[in-house]
């Protein structure tokens, strides 16, 4: 069992657990021995994220992973609901779960938060205005309470993702049609889709304590998506 990100025993919870990257997030940081604490609850009630602390007990890392199909509506037809309902989803929930985690951690003056956001945050995309803000929200929220939080020896960071294998926003369907790896070629420098295993490996570092020097940083994971 991998042991070089020093994870071990290190006790994480981790967010929608069942989709987006939740499930190899779980596989990859078991196997560098942590004790994963998986959690499906959606987080759109307010007193959900206190009720899953709870029940998890001892939270050394929060993987706050978070997903929703993404809107692709024209920016001037994203109705209020459309809007409420992905800032909701994406947004609401952050503040919440970093309330419930952070004192605690304050207290052993130890701890880490990654939240795996979203590169359409980072570079315009027509038709995705609404999920593009939520993205963004989540990132500006990091990157200030990283710092907030880096006296305390707390590490808060982001990884902005677009392009990577997952079952959430690139299911096999997708995957499958000669248009959308016709789009890779073209869009992507890396050619290729990031495989979830690379992604998951890279939060992991993240997560370790060979990662302490980063604080409030968002990391995009993209094939160079961004720097077309």
């Amino acid at each position: 069992m991998p042991d070089q990100l020093n994870l071990l025993g290190k006790r994480v919870l981790i967010t929608h657990s069942d989709t987006f990257m939740g499930p190899t997030l779980c596989e990859v940081f078991a196997e560098h021995g942590a004790t994963v604490i998986p959690s499906t609850a959606t987080l759109i009630g307010e007193d959900e994220p206190a009720a899953i602390f709870a029940a998890a007990g001892h939270v050394d890392i929060l993987l706050a992973n978070l997903s929703i199909p993404a809107p692709n509506t024209p920016a001037i037809e994203a109705s209020e609901e459309e809007w409420r309902e992905t800032f909701a989803a994406l947004v609401d929930p952050l503040p919440r779960l970093f309330r419930v985690a952070l004192p605690p951690m304050i207290e052993r003056q130890a701890g880490k938060i990654l939240v795996m956001g979203s590169a359409s945050a980072l570079r315009g995309m027509k038709r995705a205005s609404t999920y593009s803000a939520a993205r963004g929200a989540q990132l500006a929220y990091v990157q200030s309470v990283g710092a907030e939080m880096a006296a305390h020896n707390i590490q808060i960071n982001a990884i902005a993702q677009n392009f990577v294998d997952n079952p959430t926003y690139f299911p096999a369907d997708v995957q499958s049609n000669p248009r959308f790896q016709e789009r890779l070629k073209r869009e992507v420098p890396l050619g290729r889709l990031v495989s979830a295993r690379e992604d998951a490996e890279f939060a992991a570092y993240l997560c370790s304590a060979q990662a302490n020097c980063f604080v409030g940083q968002v990391f995009p994971v993209c094939g160079g998506w961004v720097q077309r």
